[in-house]
């Protein structure tokens, strides 16, 4: 099926852009990977009635560091975090780990980061991590600029708190500490599902001692969330020793974590191959993983490297 009629702007500066996504005569969408929005106009599913493609506009492909956290402009592209060392420390694992994930080579090599935020696919790798880190999403319209954080900018499958007439420009993640290990691992159906489930991690350990937890997770309810009664779980409590299979007995503070982000944090909803209660057991066992890869990247000696499915 092709795409019904648009009309199509290329503007080469942010204040351009503003003014096409402000002409309120017309639905507009921002093009820059153009992963997602290209197959949904060709399926009729959504029509706007511009397409404003960013690509030219220069000052949105960055990516720095300012202030103890990383900015990363709107064209950036998937394949760039592929590398540890393409972001300082921890932060550039967990990007590394994380983007491994998303589709193949060729989408990786198009899409954008920022894209996959807009867009809000319950299921995106991207759209966790942010959750779990308290990113800031930095929007810009012809009146100004505003920055929302990630826990209140997500609310809904492909609902987001961006107003129709402004840009994403940026996110900001903040940098994570050289004693911070890093975890991130999904589950789906087949090699090229979406997730099941994707979940995101960071430890601080100290003395065998967990000082600091966060996990973001993704298609476990309508929006990525941020298991926090799991979190508040595992503050405090003793990493333990695990083995490398991540096999572990019932009373590990990772695996109660599992148990707690799935009956107690998530929400999912029933697929065609996966019912509720299916569903709720992957959430348990994916957590366990990815607390076992951060305790693991974390620890003296542990890989802590992309453990990712490299497809």
């Amino acid at each position: 099926m092709k795409a019904a009629a648009f009309d199509y702007t290329a503007p080469r500066t942010v204040p351009e852009a503003l003014d096409a996504l402000g002409d309120t005569r017309r639905t507009a969408q921002v093009l820059a990977g153009g992963q997602s929005l290209i197959l949904e106009m060709h399926l009729r599913r959504g029509g706007p009635d511009l397409v404003v493609d960013i690509n030219r506009v220069a000052e949105l492909d960055h990516m720095r560091v300012n202030g103890g956290a990383l900015q990363v402009g709107a064209l950036v592209r998937h394949r760039v975090f592929e590398s540890p060392q393409a972001v300082p420390g921890a932060l550039g694992r967990l990007l590394s780990l994380a983007v491994v994930n998303i589709a193949h080579p060729p989408i990786r090599a198009r899409g954008t980061m920022v894209g996959s935020l807009a867009w809000a696919h319950p299921a995106s790798e991207w759209c966790a991590v942010a959750v779990a880190l308290d990113a800031d999403i930095v929007l810009q319209a012809s009146g100004g600029t505003r920055v929302v954080a990630a826990r209140d900018f997500f609310h809904g499958p492909h609902l987001t708190a961006r107003h129709p007439r402004e840009l994403i420009t940026s996110v900001r993640f903040p940098l994570l500490g050289d004693d911070t290990g890093v975890g991130f691992v999904e589950h789906r159906r087949t090699h090229f599902s979406f997730a099941q489930v994707a979940v995101a991690a960071t430890l601080t350990v100290r003395d065998g001692v967990i000082g600091d937890a966060r996990i973001g997770l993704a298609n476990c309810a309508g929006s990525p969330l941020r298991a926090r009664a799991a979190e508040e779980a595992l503050i405090g409590a003793e990493a333990g020793p695990f083995t490398a299979g991540c096999r572990l007995p019932g009373d590990h503070p990772f695996t109660r974590a599992g148990r707690i982000a799935a009956e107690r944090d998530a929400a999912p909803l029933a697929e065609p191959y996966a019912d509720v209660e299916y569903r709720r057991q992957a959430i348990a066992v994916v957590v366990r993983r990815t607390l076992c890869q951060a305790a693991d990247g974390w620890s003296p000696g542990g890989p802590g490297g992309p453990q990712g499915d490299h497809r």
